[in-house]
């Protein structure tokens, strides 16, 4: 497979060249960024990864003593009782932060980004040159150069997305129609935190018959719609929406027997709304044709020294539902993956051509990424393929997503993602919060416990976590990095982009990582029983806190 691979690496650089615009008689020094020779340039693959086990994240290689655990919030075990909702999620790996499933070739660190030393190629970037590049538009183009090169996968079609929330309105709904509606959540634990090197934002969209009313659009129907989407994947009875009248949508919404006007809380449905009545609503999977969105940038610093989201995107990540699953084809697929783990097999996915990849669970997923001038191009083979581990078997995801499960729970929930004055609420059945719980399991504010300012701010000199500081914190305090931090990161990252080495990893690091095992020895086990995790959930407990 290796040697296929490089035959046709000769091949995807012309390609690649091609639609990049990038060519050895460009000037190399143009831009705001150091250049770098063409030879340290990676070439993507066209049909194969030179890592064969490139699903394994490079988390997953963490060196945790035995004691210090971020495993938890991806394996987990659910047991089924009768107190339990039903979870569509059968991977139950919880085994894993116990031991090692990985192959042969799992058992080497392909991340090879984690131990490169970026502090000289800091130096050469100014903190000006760095703030004009993240802020620059990199996005707008991309629809037509697609377009140009006769791309048959997704497209993206939001006008102004680089904006960031000033494509949307005050309820999250684009503002050019085209359906995307942002969401506010809660950042996963870890690597997705701005301090850890990028900010972010998810979009959702239905398909049109789950947006109108007679044909025609409707937002109320389209709001219910989402809101019954998020009862199914959060196993809710009943949610709060925006005020709605029953008698023009014909729905007894609260099912007080009689339609009256407004309403403001939903109940549980049996079927869809609008001329999407006829569809039923799926036990914890999205309706087919949803897509999900996700930009993943660079981290803003404005005059005041506070976080934003800027234009630049690092990646732009799409999936689309094709297919809701049966009871029994989750079953299977899970038994697969559990049989394929447990032989110790290659992970295989089958990519339909420019949709991306299928993830065996009802999903194709394809993303765009900065090329050399960090204009986005499509993934390659191999960049597609890493996203797959997260995104098609883990135990804690909902229908193989992160965010949407996070959202904040109900109509305060619908609009884009904004960190201040949110709560450190607790995941669902737990005590404290989510973030002061990750900082005492973990011991540290990113899997690899390298980030120092995590480490000072949010823990005493004995190495606790200082929980009455960590309380008193709103989320953007606790996750925001400082202007310095910021900074650094945001330059560390152009060193990955200049030389397209994606392949090897797109962690941050400034320094080379020291807490991350090269090799696997699998006689050992990544956590002792004494600090492995039980119970935790993607989902999040908003009842009884406020969100500002």
């Amino acid at each position: 497979m290796k040697n296929y691979v490089l035959l046709l690496c000769l091949l995807v650089l012309f390609i690649f060249i091609g639609f990049s615009g990038f060519s050895k008689s460009d000037d190399m020094d143009a831009g705001l960024l150091p250049s770098v020779a063409l030879n340290e340039i990676i070439t993507p693959t066209a049909n194969g990864s030179l890592n064969e086990e490139a699903p394994i994240p490079s988390q997953c290689y963490t060196k945790t003593a035995g004691s210090n655990n971020p495993c938890y919030t991806c394996h987990q075990t659910y047991r089924i009782t009768e107190d339990t909702p039903y979870r569509t999620n059968l991977r139950n790996d919880g085994v894993n932060q116990g031991l090692y499933n990985f192959s042969d070739e799992g058992e080497i660190n392909s991340w090879k980004n984690l131990f490169v030393n970026r502090e000289p190629w800091i130096k050469k970037i100014s903190d000006e040159q760095i703030a004009q590049y993240i802020d620059e538009d990199n996005y707008s183009k991309l629809p037509k150069k697609l377009k140009e090169t006769g791309w048959q996968g997704f497209i993206p079609d939001l006008k102004d997305y680089h904006l960031a929330s000033e494509a949307f309105n005050d309820k999250g709904i684009a503002k050019d129609g085209t359906g995307w509606v942002a969401f506010n959540y809660k950042p996963f634990p870890g690597t997705f935190w701005p301090t850890n090197g990028a900010t972010d934002d998810v979009l959702i969209r239905l398909s049109e018959e789950f947006r109108e009313l007679n044909g025609e659009y409707n937002e109320d129907v389209y709001l219910i719609n989402l809101s019954l989407v998020e009862m199914s994947i959060k196993s809710l009875a009943e949610i709060d929406i925006f005020p709605a009248d029953e008698t023009n949508i014909n729905k007894d919404l609260n099912k007080d027997g009689q339609f009256t006007a407004p309403v403001e809380l939903l109940l549980a449905q049996e079927y869809f709304v609008g001329d999407a009545q006829h569809i039923k609503v799926p036990r914890q999977q999205y309706p087919v044709n949803t897509e999900i969105m996700h930009s993943v940038r660079y981290i803003g610093i404005d005059e005041k020294g506070e976080t934003y989201i800027p234009q630049r995107m690092k990646e732009l990540r799409y999936m689309t539902k094709t297919q809701v699953l049966t009871d029994t084809e989750i079953d299977s697929a899970y038994r697969r993956e559990r049989k394929e783990k447990l032989d110790e097999q290659l992970p295989s996915y089958i990519r339909v051509k420019d949709r991306g990849f299928n993830n065996k669970f009802g999903w194709l997923i394809q993303g765009y990424i900065e090329d050399y001038k960090g204009e986005l191009r499509p993934q390659s083979y191999e960049e597609t393929f890493y996203c797959m581990g997260c995104h098609s078997a883990i135990g804690t995801t909902i229908d193989q997503t992160f965010a949407f499960p996070r959202k904040v729970t109900g109509r305060a929930g619908w609009g884009y993602i904004d960190l201040k004055g949110m709560e450190d609420v607790p995941s669902i059945g737990q005590k404290e919060g989510e973030i002061l719980q990750y900082l005492q399991i973990n011991g540290g504010g990113n899997e690899f416990r390298e980030n120092m300012e995590m480490q000072s701010k949010w823990y005493k000199k004995d190495g606790s976590v200082d929980k009455e500081k960590v309380m008193q914190a709103d989320v953007y305090t606790l996750i925001t990095p400082s202007k310095l931090r910021a900074y650094a990161m945001n330059k560390a990252y152009t060193q990955i982009v200049r030389t397209q080495s994606f392949i090897h990893g797109r962690d941050v690091n400034i320094t080379p990582a020291i807490n991350v095992h090269k090799t696997i020895d699998e006689s050992v086990a990544p956590l002792k029983p004494a600090h492995r995790v039980e119970g935790w959930d993607i989902r999040l407990d908003w009842s009884d806190k406020a969100v500002d």
